[in-house]
């Protein structure tokens, strides 16, 4: 078990990057998802969604009790040093399933996804920029 303790002395910042950048590969892989589904032998796939959710799950409950921001790696996601990490996307066997039943239902179900996903790539962005709003208004 790898544990990256993050030199960043903002650890919210660090979170919050964390989730933009988890956010932007998703969504690319959500696309190719929408677009290659009708190649021969295609496998839809994700990002461990609830694996990422999990570290930083624990590593905010880390920085609440301790000040420190602790990444614990999981099988499919690797916390590298300076705020990158590692996802392995994974093949999703439910969509793959729903994709051989029924076609309309599967490209629904990827739409849906990537419009979650829009959704917290888009409160994280709003966070980061309240955040900085508020540092610029303390330092004037």
């Amino acid at each position: 078990m790898n544990l990256n303790t993050s030199p960043v002395t903002d650890n919210i910042t660090d979170i919050l990057n964390r989730i933009l950048d988890f956010t932007e590969r998703r969504k690319e892989i959500l696309t190719r998802n929408l677009f290659d589904y009708r190649n021969p032998d295609f496998k839809p796939c994700d990002l461990p969604v609830h694996e990422f959710a999990g570290a930083l799950t624990r590593a905010v409950a880390e920085h609440v009790q301790n000040k420190r921001l602790v990444l614990e790696d999981s099988q499919n996601v690797q916390f590298l040093d300076q705020g990158d990490f590692v996802a392995v996307a994974v093949t999703d066997s439910q969509a793959h399933q729903l994709l051989n039943e029924d076609t309309q239902a599967y490209i629904n179900q990827q739409i849906q996804k990537m419009s979650e996903n829009m959704i917290h790539n888009r409160i994280a962005c709003e966070l980061l920029r309240q955040k900085r709003q508020k540092e610029l208004q303390l330092a004037s």
